[in-house]
């Protein structure tokens, strides 16, 4: 935990248990939200290879993960935080902000 700590740059352990919250949350969030994604996009679990959904799925919720996870970081006071671990984790993958 404290390794962590130190790698964010944070000092508070309410800091710490407020940023593993957003991320609980926006990953439970996400996943939940990517069902109706998937269904409007029209590709459906009963009627679709696995080859097919789960692709599709992944896809469709890397950026609702993303924004999701700015959202709740500013709900829940964090914004800066999750500012630039938004804009970190993306230039690892090569997209500039």
């Amino acid at each position: 935990m404290n390794k962590l700590k130190q790698r964010w740059g944070i000092t508070s352990n309410f800091q710490f248990l407020v940023i593993l919250f957003v991320f609980a949350i926006t990953g439970s969030c996400a996943a939940k939200l990517g069902s109706p994604v998937t269904e409007f996009i029209g590709v459906d679990r009963e009627t679709s290879s696995g080859w097919v959904y789960w692709p599709v799925r992944i896809f469709s919720i890397f950026p609702i993960y993303q924004v999701l996870l700015v959202v709740f970081g500013w709900l829940f006071g964090q914004f800066q935080f999750f500012w630039n671990f938004e804009k970190k984790m993306l230039s690892r993958m090569g997209i500039r902000l």
